[in-house]
């Protein structure tokens, strides 16, 4: 037998699972009932930088992509 791991996304698809497994065609292991996080939501805020280090940090941006698209 082989182990796989499934990401359902719709409801139907997670009932035709649920009938595999009544018909003894394959077994659910775990069942995962906590939504994932977005990253968006994990990481806002993370970075905490005040009004002039954010406009240096976005100058330095701006600067090395203008620099890397001079290269090219």
């Amino acid at each position: 037998m082989e182990t796989v791991l499934l990401q359902i996304n719709n409801d139907k698809a997670y009932k035709l699972i649920e009938d595999l497994e009544a018909l003894n065609i394959v077994k659910v292991l775990k069942k995962s009932t906590q939504p994932k996080e977005k990253l968006s939501a994990r990481f806002a805020g993370s970075l905490n930088l005040s009004d002039e280090e954010y406009k240096n940090f976005q100058e330095s941006l701006i600067q090395s992509r203008s620099e890397r698209e001079r290269d090219i």
